[in-house]
């Protein structure tokens, strides 16, 4: 039977008195590819905070390797072994990719020794040494990726991550995303670049304004693009 990786109920969350997340509903099972689907602002985004303790409050369960983390601050939670690649890269501007790299603190043991990680990213290895201000969108965003497959963690947050990328670029990052499924590690991604997702997934959520509206297999694709159709233009 498939390990339960994460599974989330009911969750909601807030900033301020804003109402974002509405009972979201969600799992993921060891190994899988699951993307989040939706167009700008149904919460996607604010899900993948949600599920680190990032947002205002949130309320509801959330459950990592079966033990419950509503309750865990930030910290806690990526000490379970949660790796999260915000929108925002997170890049520090005044330090070096290899700095940039080793900055974080390992959250689990197995972490990505840094010769594979230049492996996996060889623009990375020969980038090493140019300070953070200096790397091209694509490069800051391999380094964001790169960055936390160092730290052990095993289950990775993507949010993202193929935006405002040339087509280039984006193909690699599919085809690394595609070794690390291949490494089992387990991903779920915020995306609104549907053609990017669509070939990388195993399941998929479709959300719209804070609630998850749909659910369905990569198998079930061609049966369900009236729905993409209606929820995200494709």
């Amino acid at each position: 039977m498939a390990e339960e990786v994460l599974r989330i109920a009911g969750l909601h969350a807030y900033y301020g008195e804003s109402h974002v997340l509405h009972g979201v509903d969600c799992h993921v099972e060891r190994g899988e590819v699951v993307t989040l689907l939706g167009r700008n602002g149904a919460g996607r985004t604010t899900t993948m905070k949600a599920l680190l303790g990032l947002v205002g409050s949130r309320s509801g369960s959330v459950r990592i390797h079966g033990s419950e983390t509503i309750g865990l601050p930030p910290h806690r939670i990526a000490a379970l072994g949660v790796g999260y690649c915000p929108e925002e890269r997170g890049i520090y501007a005044s330090l070096s990719t290899e700095e940039n790299l080793m900055l974080p603190p390992a959250v689990a043991a197995g972490g990505m020794p840094v010769e594979e990680i230049y492996a996996m990213f060889p623009n990375l290895r020969e980038r090493r040494a140019s300070r953070g201000t200096n790397l091209s969108g694509g490069e800051q965003q391999m380094l964001a990726l790169a960055r936390i497959l160092r730290t052990g963690a095993r289950l990775l947050l993507l949010d993202e991550i193929s935006e405002g990328l040339a087509p280039v670029i984006v193909q690699a990052l599919g085809r690394t995303i595609g070794r690390l499924r291949a490494h089992g590690y387990t991903i779920v991604m915020s995306e609104q670049n549907f053609r990017f997702a669509a070939p990388l997934a195993d399941r998929f959520y479709i959300m719209e304004r804070g609630r998850m509206v749909a659910q369905f297999a990569a198998g079930e694709l061609p049966d369900r693009m009236p729905l993409l159709r209606q929820y995200l233009g494709v």
